[in-house]
């Protein structure tokens, strides 16, 4: 325990007591120096800072006791040990007042060697202990005052505060001193629906004092933040919890980082979901096209011409799709480049037009076209802009319940003295809309608005993904407007205009009218997909059965208490209404209870089958349906 480092100070006027003590001290090894009177012991502290004073009580020139005093009012000094001794003064009260003057402790004589090394180290112990302490207190205050966690000491089970961090102002936004008069009152800012449950943490402190609880705040800046909090019990040297640790942590970027991911999965699931619908689609029409393609007989012809028109536009759906995924791709990789030329945009408007017709015309839209007279040229990809343009004009269609109306716009804004003129390329429509909430992540990848009533979901969601990328890469932007749900919806294109010129404005196209054709055991098929309708209805007339076929979901109970079918197929994303709803009304007529019923969809998962079970559909069908699953659904 002694120390070559450590330096006492040896305090007596009488030079034989002094010399014996000293010679003691540094036959343990101490390093030893002397003074004779109280001004020049007080002089010597100052200076040296020794580690202890070994103080005679009678000085000549100033009281032992005032001496003692004097050293531990000084706040450089007062941590100096100080060990008086006295001949004299030996009583009980003398030990009183030395001990309360500010001593460490008190000897009187006769003091033996033995005694005075072991006083001694006992003190310069009792020493260190506190400078470790002071030391490891200090540490813990300045990692505490620069942390943003608030550290929390409370008392139990009194639970008065005893420590509270910095970090407590600007988190929670009140201050220590008023915790300290009520130091329940954090649990004021406690969001409403977690407080019951924190409330019953604080008041079960002392029996429960250990948890890990994520609650919500209004923290100082009144905004809405997450907090981790975690306590711990403090005990004793007898195994007692007499105190309680907090740590507090803001978890606000990890919460809302979470739902982003949330998020992100169900985008993701839905993805896959709405890919094998999408895929599968096309598949089915597909496949009973090629069968009817060996088809024999009258009118075969004219049925194999309709097959393979029908594998021809179902081909370029999925090559449309495909492509789709590689332009995303590309992008998110920045290997997409653009063949920039000076570009027409009647020509743009008219070729994305003309790609949107047919699916406009099915859903029985109007489209309205409204541009200059003028030839509005840009910089560009023609291909990449008329593929943009196409996108919003299939969008609108698709989520604009059947009848509805569009407009195409083109605008041009901007002076050209103060400002660059631009071009504004707009489609809106009167369909679905988009709220609020949706509006700020519409162009995320994958990100799929609600369809109407009418529609199955379709598209990958990722067209507006696509466009708002390729309008960046134009030098400009994509922007989004609703004014709320079932208000419609516009999307516009705002790109760098290059020139106006004069020229006369193009007629947009007009996309056709669709039709519906119409074909043992009596089949009524349903379906809004008409090309797969029309293939599957070929097939069937083929194989011996009686097709009657409806993409109308409001004609389906009369023409099956016309016709009598045996079965009904029925596709699930119907117009007006899905095809559970439509199932339950069958099955709750009596006249049509006993109608075979098999669901024909492109979403296969356990749980479209449990829906389309409860439904009471007695067979589950998954686009493109293998002929002999088909056969077996139809006959049970």
């Amino acid at each position: 325990m002694n120390s070559h480092s450590t330096q006492i100070l040896n305090v007596d006027d009488n030079d034989g007591a002094r010399y014996a003590k000293t010679r003691i001290l540094q036959s343990a090894g101490f390093d030893v120096i002397e003074a004779a009177n109280g001004t020049d012991a007080l002089e010597m502290v100052r200076r040296l800072m020794p580690a202890l004073v070994l103080l005679d009580v009678k000085l000549p020139d100033i009281n032992g006791i005032e001496v003692c005093r004097r050293i531990k009012a000084e706040s450089d000094s007062s941590s100096v040990l100080v060990l008086q001794t006295s001949a004299a003064l030996t009583g009980r009260a003398d030990k009183i007042r030395g001990l309360e003057g500010g001593a460490d402790n008190y000897l009187a004589a006769p003091i033996e060697a033995d005694e005075l090394i072991a006083n001694v180290n006992a003190l310069l112990r009792m020493r260190r202990i506190q400078v470790d302490l002071r030391d490891s207190e200090e540490r813990f205050r300045q990692l505490t005052d620069n942390i943003d966690d608030v550290f929390w000491m409370f008392s139990v089970p009194g639970r008065e505060l005893v420590y509270v961090s910095p970090a407590y102002a600007a988190l929670w936004g009140g201050s220590g001193e008023s915790l300290r008069d009520d130091p329940g009152g954090w649990l004021e800012v406690v969001h409403h629906d977690d407080r019951a449950r924190m409330t019953v943490r604080w008041e079960r402190l002392a029996e429960e004092p250990h948890y890990d609880e994520e609650f919500r705040i209004h923290g100082a800046d009144g905004q809405l933040r997450w907090v981790r909090d975690r306590l711990f019990p403090v005990r004793n040297s007898r195994g007692e919890v007499y105190r309680v640790a907090r740590m507090s942590s803001e978890i606000t970027g990890r919460k809302e980082m979470e739902a982003l991911l949330r998020t992100a999965d169900s985008n993701k699931n839905q993805f896959l979901a709405t890919l094998a619908h999408e895929l599968r689609n096309p598949l089915s029409p597909i496949r009973n096209a090629a069968a009817l393609l060996g088809a024999s007989g009258d009118g075969a012809a004219e049925r194999q011409a309709r097959a393979r028109e029908v594998i021809t536009r179902q081909v370029d759906h999925l090559a449309h799709l495909v492509d789709d995924l590689l332009d995303v791709a590309r992008i998110s990789e920045g290997k997409i480049v653009l063949r920039n030329e000076e570009v027409d945009l009647k020509g743009v408007i008219a070729q994305a037009i003309e790609t949107a017709g047919p699916l406009i015309a099915s859903r029985k839209h109007s489209l309205d076209v409204r541009q200059p007279n003028e030839d509005l040229w840009v910089i560009g990809d023609p291909v990449r802009l008329a593929q943009s343009v196409g996108n919003l004009l299939h969008n609108a269609a698709k989520f604009t319940p059947a009848g509805g109306a569009i407009v195409l716009g083109v605008d041009v804004t901007g002076d050209g003295a103060d400002e660059q003129r631009r071009v504004r390329i707009s489609v809106r429509d009167n369909g679905i809309g988009i709220d609020a909430d949706n509006l700020p992540r519409i162009f995320g990848m994958f990100a799929q608005a609600a369809v109407p009533p009418d529609r199955a979901p379709e598209g990958l969601g990722i067209g507006l993904s696509l466009v708002s990328h390729l309008a960046e890469l134009h030098g400009g932007r994509l922007e989004a407007a609703s004014p709320g749900v079932g208000q419609g919806s516009t999307f516009t294109v705002d790109l760098p205009l290059l020139r106006v010129a004069s020229g006369a404005p193009e007629a947009a196209p007009h996309a056709a009218e669709a039709s519906i054709e119409s074909g043992g055991m009596r089949v009524l098929l349903v379906d809004d997909n008409v090309d797969a309708m029309e293939m599957m209805g070929f097939l069937l007339a083929e194989m011996g059965y009686q097709p009657v076929t409806t993409a109308d979901a409001s004609e389906i109970e009369a023409l099956a208490l016309h016709h009598k079918p045996q079965v009904i197929v029925l596709d699930i994303g119907l117009p007006g209404v899905d095809g559970y709803q439509v199932a339950r009304r069958i099955k709750g007529n009596p006249a049509l209870a006993h109608i075979r019923l098999v669901a024909h969809t492109g979403y296969g998962s356990p749980e479209d089958r449990r829906r389309a079970q409860e439904a009471g559909f007695d067979a589950h069908l998954v686009k493109p349906a293998e002929l002999s699953d088909l056969e077996a659904a139809l006959r049970g």
